[in-house]
């Protein structure tokens, strides 16, 4: 495999010249320098209105559409026409359920997680509008760490136990937030699908939030054989702004437009983003794709993101096996306690026991520290952390380390040996 050269990588982020160390990315990651020049570029000369024919006026609409076409490959959707842009996820997945309200009808059920609010709240509301039902697929203590009650996954086999003949949406995370693990989601589509013939569901689509997902592994929303997914370009290294896939079958046949009721858009994304997006940051974020391929000698987004994978698991590693040797100090690590490519490198962890900690007090004793940034809470996957066995705090949750292929092993060095200073 080719070796992956993250002083290059790094020069390609002017934050990461200063000594501060960025270890709270899957709250934001930082921007790229090519993103922010070309956001400038845009507000500075094609900062005009789009669809005129004066000169600007068209380049600023292609500039535009090249956006949507960056989005697309990192979806690896089929056409531009299935991708639309919003200022949030959170945004993006409410503007989705009230599109989808006409098409949900009483009785029908709605299968979500308990991990981040976005791809959870607007389908609980929807439901309480439409008199849907909702389910949850919670995550479930894995049998691979029987000593850690906290080590918990979403297994398929539950799942499937809740797909009825009544199912019409199964809306999950392709990447936790909280845990770091990776749900196998080609393989959980194949399942659902083939549980919904069985049962001889009518009509049941799959929505999966990839926010988590996306700095780290390839989306691939065909191979995926999804209908929605969406994932926020600042935490992708670009600027604040979000995309949204919807397949084209979905988005001419379950979906009602809310935008202005003259404009014809019933099979065009705009449906989903009345107003428009933030032109500047759709163009800021056509420098993300090109980013991604020149990390790898062949160009090609899944080489980049194979060798993304394999640099972050030495950045997991360590840092695992040292949260591991704290175990008799009351450290539990919440999700997976192993490295491996079915994990990314955002690590949460509790303080229990006769020396326990509050997550808040561990974080300020880093901060006392200066230079690391590291957050608690429960990063809006609510429900996760307050289904927890025993049960945890939700107002103060959890600690959450989150890397990115930029970070180092100087950096995980770092981490480990501050954490060191704070168990004490």
């Amino acid at each position: 495999m080719t070796t992956f050269d993250v002083t290059r990588v790094r020069a390609a982020f002017p934050a990461l010249s200063s000594d501060f160390l960025y270890a709270d990315n899957a709250g934001g990651s930082q921007c790229l320098a090519d993103a922010a020049a070309r956001i400038s570029d845009y507000l500075l000369n094609t900062n005009v209105q789009l669809g005129a024919d004066y000169s600007v006026s068209v380049t600023s609409t292609v500039r535009v559409e090249k956006g949507a076409e960056a989005a697309r490959q990192l979806f690896n959707a089929e056409n531009v026409d299935e991708v639309a842009f919003g200022s949030s996820s959170t945004m993006l997945v409410e503007n989705l359920a009230r599109a989808m309200e006409a098409d949900i009808n009483a009785g029908d059920e709605i299968i979500i997680t308990g991990e981040h609010e976005s791809n959870c709240g607007p389908w609980k509301r929807v439901a309480t509008r439409r008199g849907g039902i909702i389910k949850y697929w919670h995550a479930t203590p894995s049998p691979l760490f029987p000593n850690n009650p906290y080590a918990v996954f979403h297994e398929v086999d539950t799942l499937l136990l809740l797909i009825t003949p009544k199912t019409r949406l199964v809306a999950f995370t392709a990447c936790s937030n909280i845990l770091g693990s990776v749900v196998p989601v080609k393989e959980a589509v194949r399942v659902i699908r083939a549980k919904a013939k069985e049962l001889g569901v009518q009509k049941l689509e799959v929505c999966v939030d990839c926010v988590a997902y996306a700095p780290h592994r390839r989306i691939d929303v065909r191979d995926w054989d999804i209908d929605y997914c969406y994932f926020s370009w600042y935490k992708v290294y670009g600027p604040h702004a979000s995309a949204l896939y919807v397949r084209t079958p979905s988005l001419k046949l379950s979906l009602s437009s809310l935008a202005h009721t003259f404009l014809d858009v019933a099979s065009k994304p705009y449906k989903l983003q009345p107003g428009g997006p933030g032109y500047e940051l759709v163009w800021g974020c056509t420098a993300v794709p090109p980013y991604l391929r020149a990390l790898a000698p062949s160009g090609d987004l899944c080489d980049a993101f194979q060798l993304i994978a394999h640099h972050e698991q030495t950045l997991i590693e360590p840092l695992l096996v040292f949260l591991r040797s704290k175990e008799a100090r009351g450290v539990r690590i919440v999700g997976d306690e192993h490295a491996g490519l079915s994990r990314v490198p955002t690590i949460s962890f509790l303080v229990i026991g006769d020396r326990a900690m509050r997550s808040q007090d561990l974080v300020k004793e880093f901060d006392k520290r200066g230079k690391i940034g590291i957050r608690w809470g429960h990063f809006y996957a609510y429900t996760l952390i307050d289904t927890l066995a025993p049960k945890v705090d939700v107002k103060d949750a959890v600690v959450r380390i989150s890397l990115v292929h930029y970070n180092t092993s100087d950096d995980v060095a770092h981490i480990i040996e501050t954490l060191e200073e704070v168990l004490a």
